[in-house]
């Protein structure tokens, strides 16, 4: 019997009904596949839904001040000081003026003082997206951290990590203490080596010139029972008779130095040794081998250049030093803040994952550095007037390779005999720089740094090479 519908209407119906099917797959493939992924229960609290409203918010706010360029000559920041716009303004440079820093100021006195490590700005310049952290309004509220001691367990584990991979200290064996920079780790330390207040015993604190002057005036400054500041090794041990050993000493000894940038080493046999490796990274030093002292001391202030996060640390192989210094940090500050961990290692993170490659953040800084130094002592070289400290080119296990010199201040030595004050006489060439005395060591040294910004050295570089054109011409002047 022949069918009731038509061929051409049946075949109609077959295509209808697979059209209908087609459409049904095509829109559940596009619910399935392209619709967005439902937010985490955690995103959905946190943020009523709008997951990453407010880190996208963060972001664009900060990417929007890094976009200013101030000429080239300064910055904007987040937290500056807020103009009629409603916007923070540039902050320029020493010696650089104006709203977008672009006026060089006439006849400017440079300043060469201060530490600030400014010249690892470029670096993290570049460095912006693997650097970068966004932090939520109830990020670690909480006194303590993960380890009940305040500390971020995944810091310590990255600060491990750079020491094996860098090769400057063996940190494995021995209790990592975090502190808000290395300054607060000085006072602790001493705190932690000294007697207890009990056995009646007061400790002597002393160190060799010319040495970091926080060692002195901290000590003075606390004017604790347990501990005295003593001077300079050498005088301490005309003091006491014995220039070898002595119970209850504790040596500060900074390597590489500040300022001279010598590889000191402990010269009082028997004391307690607090090693200041603050500058005891590949770009400002060769690395001979690992150091392996009882007690280490470290700062990101110099190896990153993050001096405003304030964040140092300390490695000590004897628990019960380590505890006494965890004992201080509890009654001082409750430890270094966790905000400042957090950014630390995002920055650790980054240092870690550019390690010998071509953005190498000691390459990068060992660059900078030999180049400020190369400059400043060809310019110097002409002048008999005042002269550098000679660094010799070494050995560098972490470049594998005779590296040359690359200080972070140059030790300048007047050395005529009426410029008994080279602080002075280079103030007087619009050149500030700290004076000798501050290292406990003669008024014919000053130390200038050259760990400032690019516009800092540039300036410094100026005035130098006036300084020694002006001699120059003054002695070709005397010789008619």
């Amino acid at each position: 019997m022949e069918s009731a519908f038509p061929t051409a209407a049946r075949l109609g119906l077959h295509v209808l009904l697979y059209s209908s099917l087609l459409l049904n797959a095509l829109f559940v493939a596009h619910h399935f596949l392209s619709a967005p992924p439902a937010p985490s229960p955690l995103l959905s609290e946190a943020n009523n839904g709008g997951a990453l409203s407010w880190a996208l918010r963060a972001a664009r706010e900060a990417e929007s001040v890094a976009a200013a360029g101030c000429s080239g000559h300064g910055r904007v920041f987040l937290d500056g000081i807020v103009g009629e716009d409603g916007r923070p303004g540039c902050e320029c440079n020493t010696c650089f003026e104006g709203p977008d820093c672009s006026v060089r100021t006439p006849d400017c006195t440079v300043d060469a003082d201060s530490g600030d490590p400014m010249f690892l700005e470029p670096y993290w310049m570049r460095h912006a997206e693997a650097s970068a952290v966004v932090v939520s309004g109830w990020h670690r509220m909480s006194y303590r951290a993960t380890d009940g001691l305040f500390q971020s367990v995944e810091l310590e584990r990255c600060i491990r990590r750079l020491h094996r991979a860098v090769g400057n200290a063996v940190a494995d064996d021995k209790q990592i203490v975090f502190a808000t920079g290395s300054m607060q780790l000085i006072n602790a330390l001493v705190y932690a080596l000294s007697p207890d207040s009990n056995s009646g015993s007061t400790a002597s604190v002393v160190a060799t010139t010319p040495y970091y002057p926080a060692y002195r005036t901290q000590i003075v400054l606390f004017d604790s029972r347990e501990y005295k500041w003593a001077g300079n090794t050498s005088m301490w041990a005309k003091a006491s008779g014995n220039s070898t050993t002595k119970e209850d000493v504790i040596e500060f000894v900074t390597s590489p130095n500040n300022p001279d940038a010598l590889l000191n080493q402990p010269v009082v046999g028997g004391s307690s040794a607090i090693l200041d490796h603050a500058y005891f990274w590949p770009h400002f030093t060769h690395i001979p081998a690992p150091s392996d002292a009882d007690v280490m001391l470290f700062t990101t202030s110099k190896l990153s250049g993050h001096a405003s996060s304030r964040f140092g640390w300390a490695l000590i192989r004897d628990e019960k030093v380590a505890k006494r210094v965890n004992d201080y940090m509890m009654q001082n500050t409750m430890g270094a803040s966790r905000d400042t961990q957090l950014r630390m290692l995002s920055i650790f993170k980054a240092i870690l994952a550019n390690l010998h490659g071509k953005e190498d953040i000691f390459a990068f800084g060992h660059d900078v550095m030999r180049a400020k130094w190369r400059k400043l002592s060809a310019v110097v070289s002409r002048s008999r007037r005042i002269s550098l400290q000679n660094i010799p080119p070494q050995y560098c296990t972490y470049f594998d390779k005779i590296r040359e010199p690359s200080p972070a201040y140059a030790w300048v030595k007047c050395e005529r005999e009426e410029d008994s004050d080279c602080s002075d006489v280079l103030l007087k060439a619009k050149i500030i720089t700290r004076s000798g005395v501050w290292n406990d060591a003669s008024s014919r040294y000053t130390r200038i740094s050259l760990i400032k910004s690019q516009d800092d050295f540039d300036l410094l570089l100026e005035r130098i090479t006036e300084f020694v054109d002006a001699e120059l011409t003054a002695d070709g002047s005397n010789s008619m």
